[in-house]
């Protein structure tokens, strides 16, 4: 996904292309190809916002975050997917000791992006 990160966020916009990923699938798939480096950069860069973007993400009703702030939503969505592999795996992106997560994938109906 592309787009640009509200102003206030713009610090941000240079993970933006490889994080801001509407779907669970979408994300995993641009976790097993990072490197562990690009994990930490990513990690270290939003966690800091983070406590900024949720409060910016709350003034929305469910469902109806739009915008950049709709990108900012997919990429603290992507912290999620990523944290435990920084925290747990030493920046693995990869589940250590699991099958291949590649042998499973995410069908999305009637989500609109």
């Amino acid at each position: 996904m592309t787009g640009i990160l509200p102003q206030e966020f713009a610090e941000l916009q240079p993970f933006a292309g490889k994080w801001a990923k509407p779907t669970e699938y979408e994300r995993a798939a641009e976790r097993r190809s990072a490197t562990p480096e690009q994990l930490k950069a990513f990690y270290d860069a939003i966690l800091l916002r983070l406590p900024d973007i949720l409060e910016r993400i709350d003034r929305y009703p469910l469902g109806e975050v739009t915008g950049g702030d709709r990108l900012l939503l997919h990429m603290a969505l992507s912290l999620a997917e990523i944290a435990p592999h920084v925290e747990f795996y030493k920046s693995d992106p990869h589940v250590p000791f699991a099958f291949k997560e590649e042998r499973m994938f995410g069908m999305h109906s009637g989500i609109a992006d």
